[in-house]
């Protein structure tokens, strides 16, 4: 097969695949949530199996623990978060209102002249900025918590999703060994490494940051909960998701921590350098022991590409594209390297050979 008809044959498949996924889209959220989390409980199966479990047996009791798990969060957590987003959008303007009065009272005069100076000057009145900024966050974290409740199918993904994830963990190995089967001899070495390099980043991505972002939320939720700053809850697991991208979780739940903690406390210093400390301790965990145990140097992905990978799935195929954005991004960055490499050594890049030059021949003397 020339190089031609393979990227046509390729070409062919990705639109394919991307006229499946906008066709269905709104069927496929239970069987991509199925295997995503199938793919991140793999090798708590393979671990189970190295401990003498059948296949089966690990895959009933990975089964059985998960679904127990979600159950008690959607029991306790999500009325709790359900509240505390209702809260959150009726007690928003107060807080804001707060803020600006307090950077009005405490900034320096050189900050207000500079902010005079760069036609950045804040209204005048501060319950206009209040309300226009809260009827903005209302109105994007109402629509997202009855959007994600119309789009995650609860049904389907009570029902569905714990099939697809039994059969999936189940037959993991055997599909791989499968498709590996299907893999044309002459190339199979590199699409193997492909591959290979693929899961790597793939399983640094789901796998590792996934499992830092469940322990920083966590620690933040219950950080912020002890300190006793409002809706602790909710913007400790939100810093914790936004963990994801790195830096981004960290920043924005940083910045929404203290910023709560100046309007609600203030002007005791102590809760609020507790807020501060909390968020310091949870970048030193997560720099120190978490990203380098968890997840190292095998994601290989800038992060502004990864930022634009779920942006981009997200807006094309909705919650499914944020699913599938992860996966597709660490496996188009793979690919770019691997056609990169390849440009690098070929002749296109280096250039055609250097022509020998023909050897002198001395002639003989009479």
């Amino acid at each position: 097969m020339t190089l031609q008809r393979q990227l046509s044959f390729w070409f062919a498949a990705l639109l394919f695949l991307i006229l499946c996924l906008w066709l269905l889209g709104d069927i496929m959220l239970p069987f991509i949530a199925g295997l995503v989390l199938a793919y991140f409980l793999d090798p708590v199966a393979d671990m189970l199996e190295r401990w003498g479990l059948p296949r089966l047996a690990a895959t009933i009791i990975i089964l059985a623990c998960s679904v127990l798990v979600f159950a008690l969060l959607i029991l306790l957590l999500v009325p709790m978060l359900g509240d505390q987003i209702g809260r959150f959008a009726v007690k928003l303007p107060g807080y804001i209102t707060n803020l600006v009065n307090l950077f009005n009272e405490a900034a320096p005069e050189w900050l207000k002249s500079l902010l005079d100076r760069s036609n950045l000057k804040l209204p005048d009145s501060a319950s206009d900025v209040a309300t226009k900024a809260a009827g903005w966050i209302a109105t994007l974290l109402s629509s997202l918590w009855s959007g994600g409740l119309a789009i995650v199918n609860l049904v389907s993904l009570l029902v569905v999703t714990p099939i697809v994830i039994f059969y999936m963990l189940n037959d993991w190995d055997r599909m791989v060994a499968k498709v590996d089967g299907w893999l044309p001899r002459e190339h199979a070495d590199t699409l193997r490494g492909l591959a290979s390099d693929i899961d790597n980043a793939m399983a640094g991505f789901i796998r590792g940051q996934g499992t830092v972002c469940m322990v920083l939320g966590i620690f933040y939720a219950f950080a912020l909960i002890a300190v006793g700053l409002p809706f602790g809850l909710l913007i400790g697991l939100v810093a914790g998701l936004l963990s994801f991208i790195p830096y981004v979780g960290s920043l924005i739940g940083g910045a929404l921590s203290i910023g709560m903690a100046l309007a609600h406390f203030w002007p005791e210093f102590v809760p609020i350098l507790l807020v501060a400390i909390i968020f310091a301790v949870g970048q030193f965990i997560e720099g120190n022991f978490l990203s380098p145990k968890l997840v190292g140097g095998r994601i290989g992905l800038h992060p502004v590409w990864l930022m634009f990978a779920l942006f981009a799935f997200g807006y094309l195929f909705g919650f499914v594209g944020l699913l599938l954005a992860v996966p597709l991004a660490a496996a188009v960055g793979v690919l770019v390297r691997f056609a990169l490499k390849q440009y690098l050594e070929s002749r296109l890049y280096l250039g055609p050979p250097p022509v020998p030059k023909p050897a002198k021949t001395r002639k003989k003397k009479a």
